[in-house]
């Protein structure tokens, strides 16, 4: 098994910027790194051009341009106005992605992290239904780019929508497979899922991206998570890319409260990165 390993620069900075990237890329190649995400919350936070500039002097591939929905973008139960921003911003993700050579476009990509309220069958699906209408130009914006969106599932505290493998692939369903799949996540996995094995067996063909860390964002192993099982699942569906460690600093006010992060997760950020590839890169040699 010889996936890429990435990092997210999340884990130090938010927002991430142009200087962020020229701080952490050579880092994250110097600990042995493959890739790396691009958090994109904001179109000009990060300059494309300079950016490859930066991925091809460090050696690290653009494993994805992670999307940021904050207050104010929303595909569902939403006016046209801030659909239609919505629908803006992420063609923007997809033209950063394009630009860089990144292969996806990943993240909660139908309504703000923190918007929660209740449906019964009926309202359920017309969300979907409303969902995918909306997302639709946005999808065939990204096959045209060559780029696929991957949708992410949060757990039941950050979203009412999307919780589930079963319930994203009932999402999906009608909106063409090729450019669009899903973002599986260890730390939303480990909350709404009975078996982390069958969660990734459950989206077998529809993986587009996946995320790790430990259960409670710390350093992939320092945790009770089923690795091996979980990693072994994702070799027998075929699954190719790469697996990038995503945590977040509680160093930053507003990205601290978006993801509860209310305590260091490791005993430095720089050891969550380094012990986690650490571990990742043993537990995968012994498979």
């Amino acid at each position: 098994m010889a996936w890429q390993l990435g990092a997210n620069p999340w884990i130090w900075h938010s927002p991430v910027t142009s200087e962020a990237l020229g701080e952490t890329l050579p880092r994250l190649a110097g600990w042995g790194f493959d890739c790396v995400e691009l958090p994109l919350e904001s179109p000009a936070d990060w300059d494309p051009a300079s950016t490859v500039k930066l991925l091809d002097a460090t050696g690290l591939t653009p494993a994805a341009v992670i999307a940021v929905m904050a207050e104010g973008r929303n595909l569902v139960r939403a006016d046209p106005a801030t659909v239609r921003v919505t629908q803006d911003y992420l063609r923007r993700c997809v033209d950063a992605a394009h630009a860089v050579g990144a292969p996806v476009v990943a993240g909660p990509v139908y309504a703000p992290v923190g918007r929660t309220w209740r449906m019964d069958g009926a309202a359920r699906s017309a969300a979907y239904e409303e969902w995918r209408e909306h997302l639709a130009p946005v999808v065939a914006y990204a096959a045209r780019a060559g780029v696929r969106i991957a949708v992410e599932p949060l757990n039941r505290y950050e979203t009412s929508l999307l919780n589930t493998v079963a319930q994203t692939l009932d999402a999906l369903e009608g909106l063409p497979e090729e450019p669009i799949g899903i973002a599986l996540d260890t730390y939303h996995q480990n909350i709404e899922e009975h078996s982390l094995p069958e969660a990734v067996h459950a989206a077998a063909g529809r993986i587009a991206h996946v995320q790790v860390c430990a259960n409670d964002r710390g350093a992939p192993g320092a945790d009770h998570l089923d690795w091996p099982g979980f990693l072994r699942a994702l070799h027998e569906v075929g699954y190719q890319g790469p697996l990038c460690i995503e945590s977040f600093t509680a160093h930053n006010d507003a990205i601290a409260v978006a993801a509860s992060v209310w305590r260091p997760l490791a005993r430095s950020q720089d050891a969550l990165a380094t012990d986690g590839i650490g571990f990742l890169r043993r537990t995968l040699a012994a498979l």
